[in-house]
């Protein structure tokens, strides 16, 4: 019931998945992505606890193959899911299940991948992924994005619209961006209002004094506390 793209982008180190659907809130469930390590979306039937434990894979060093094959080889629903990733250095894995409601399939590029369920047809994907290769130039969130609007000018998810996102990460803990359109007539139209607003000054200027990790002085008091016995932490309140 969804289409999407995962991409890796070599130039920024980013990573990164958009994705529409014609289904309540999908940025809350479908796309997974974690900074230097990868990016999947978990659709179908979708099941986010394989985004998670696909992180959690590639982190560990399992490449992008491997980790789709571990992801399967236990899910007894593995042919009504579609999954598609990309690690952190560019290699791609995709499943479409053979139970997929059609059309379904996926496309699979260095770098790049894109996948759909419920779509009009094969043009949706092929769609996106011309265009992606075609922004080449274009800075990462905004190719990404671009390559979802062509999807969805092909035909997109053929019962209608309903909720889009964009999550993409860099070299922070938490998302470089981070956009959703839970519920709306065009959700499409909506996520590039919103894209265009991240542009703006005042949100670029408030992103960018963000601190990229924790001040030492936390992390110590952090270690210190985690390492102290539980009996010394509690207070007893008579």
């Amino acid at each position: 019931m969804t289409f999407s793209i995962v991409a890796w982008d070599s130039a920024t180190q980013m990573t990164g998945v958009a994705v529409a659907t014609k289904h309540l809130a999908v940025g809350a469930l479908v796309p997974h992505a974690k900074a230097t390590v990868g990016a999947i979306a978990t659709q179908g039937q979708t099941n986010p606890l394989l985004g998670i434990c696909s992180l959690q894979l590639l982190e560990h060093g399992v490449s992008a193959e491997d980790t789709l094959q571990l992801l399967l080889q236990d899910d007894l629903n593995c042919h009504q899911r579609q999954l598609h990733l990309v690690d952190r250095r560019g290699h791609t894995a995709a499943w479409t299940g053979e139970d997929c409601v059609g059309w379904a399939g996926h496309l699979t590029y260095p770098y790049f991948s894109v996948a759909g369920n419920m779509l009009v047809g094969e043009q949706v994907l092929v769609a996106m992924a011309d265009t992606y290769q075609a922004k080449a130039e274009m800075e990462f969130c905004d190719r990404l994005l671009h390559a979802l609007e062509a999807g969805e000018a092909a035909g997109g998810d053929k019962r209608g619209r309903q909720s889009a996102a964009l999550y993409v990460v860099h070299q922070d803990v938490y998302p470089y961006l981070d956009l959703r359109v839970d519920h709306h007539a065009n959700p499409l139209v909506e996520l590039r209002y919103l894209f265009e607003e991240s542009r703006q000054d005042y949100y670029q200027s408030f992103r960018q004094s963000m601190p990229p990790q924790c001040p030492r002085t936390m992390v110590s008091a952090i270690a210190k506390y985690l390492a102290t016995p539980i009996k010394n932490q509690l207070t007893v309140i008579s």
